[in-house]
């Protein structure tokens, strides 16, 4: 059987909602990405075999996503393209899925990754085709209903932030104390560059400033603090603990990577970035979404026979800082291997993308730390989570 390994992996820096990335469709976002996967792999776009890129908010975005962003990205048209509707893993499951492909001796090489623009989504309304013959309709937004909603309990995500964190004893403190620590390690991280290989510019124009190069993550607060976000009320029930500050942000990104066999790399003479060992995904009641990477990652290190005392790094996307707090605690993470340079409370979390955003940004932080093993898992929409171990070469 083949194994598939990652040999280049890159992403836009994520944008705030409705600020610097909001004029830009995902696909366009995703093609840039797919582009630049290919050009750091040093390979040619002919070599790619398929293409398959994470979106969930596709109401608009016209015919086969994927396909567009493999188009606009040069890659062959003979090649085929799908579009991964995984919700927050979307990126991850469309790697995952590569690996399936090549260890079944399907393909060599494949582009991946995910891309969002929580900014663009539009409104809909039901109903419209046929008419309405009288009364008030409703106008439904579709980053809501697609992108943030519990359709199994008719709730919004948040309420699934609250659950997590009264099933696992997470306290407002907890919560809080995760997200300042998540803003100021993303901050520290993007002031010593550690987030400048990953990122690919996306280049701008302003009316003021001209044309320029959109290359920082948008959303970090380098002074947050736990005075700061003591003062925000709960956002979901009037006496929780999830608020706009220890929540993950709505934005915009992309992200790819080049995931091919192991022989393919050799016989173009490819120098991995990493591995896949192990992946995997795992559910639980939709409901209790919030802590279904507890047993997505205990299936996979199982897998790979591997114990938290294998992993050098672990990244855990920040949906909600309360289940980061569970995660981390029941799977006895050590503080200083979780998400060392923040997560999506920090960076943002463009849900279509941040599957393939997680799995990048661990790649270069086990390069820049020179460690060995990583993990990063994702809850997903509907009580499945993803979760995937890679080690570095």
């Amino acid at each position: 059987m083949e194994e598939a390994v990652i040999v280049s992996a890159c992403r836009t820096a994520i944008g705030k909602y409705g600020k610097s990335l909001s004029g830009i469709k995902s696909t366009d976002l995703g093609a840039l990405c797919v582009k630049e996967a290919v050009k750091r792999a040093n390979l040619e776009a002919t070599d790619i075999e398929e293409c398959i890129m994470g979106s969930v908010l596709q109401a608009g975005l016209g015919q086969n996503p994927a396909r567009q962003a493999a188009i606009g990205a040069g890659l062959p048209v003979e090649i085929g393209s799908f579009t991964v509707n995984a919700v927050c893993g979307s990126g991850l499951k469309a790697a995952m899925l590569a690996a399936d492909a090549i260890k079944a001796g399907e393909y060599q090489c494949l582009a991946v990754g995910g891309m969002e623009s929580m900014s663009n989504a539009p409104y809909i309304m039901n109903g419209a085709r046929w008419g309405y013959r009288m009364n008030d309709q409703t106008v439904v937004d579709c980053m809501v209903h697609d992108g943030l909603w519990d359709i199994f309990n008719n709730q919004h995500m948040g309420f699934t932030g609250e659950i997590v964190a009264e099933r696992f004893n997470v306290t407002r403190e907890d919560a809080d104390q995760l997200s300042v620590e998540s803003h100021l390690k993303a901050a520290k991280a993007q002031k010593d560059g550690k987030f400048d290989k990953e990122i690919v510019p996306v280049m701008l124009h302003d009316k003021k400033l001209g044309d320029y190069a959109f290359d920082k993550d948008e959303g970090i607060r380098a002074d947050s603090s736990m005075e700061s976000l003591g003062k925000l009320k709960p956002v979901f029930k009037k006496d929780g603990i999830v608020t706009a500050g220890n929540s993950s942000q709505l934005s915009d990104g992309a992200s790819s990577m080049i995931v091919c066999s192991r022989k393919f790399a050799e016989e173009h003479s490819l120098k991995p970035m990493a591995s896949i060992v192990a992946y995997g995904e795992r559910g639980v009641l939709p409901e209790r979404i919030m802590e279904a990477p507890i047993p997505a990652s205990e299936h996979v290190m199982k897998k790979a026979g591997m114990t938290i005392d294998d992993i050098d790094l672990f990244e855990h996307n920040e949906a909600f800082a309360s289940a980061s707090c569970a995660v981390k605690k029941t799977l006895n993470v050590p503080d200083e291997i979780f998400n060392v340079n923040g997560g999506a409370v920090a960076l943002g979390h463009p849900i279509g993308c941040s599957g393939s955003r997680v799995m990048t940004t661990l790649l270069y932080a086990l390069q820049d730390r020179q460690k060995d093993v990583g993990l990063a898992t994702l809850c997903l929409g509907g009580g499945n989570a993803v979760t995937m171990i890679v080690k570095r070469e």
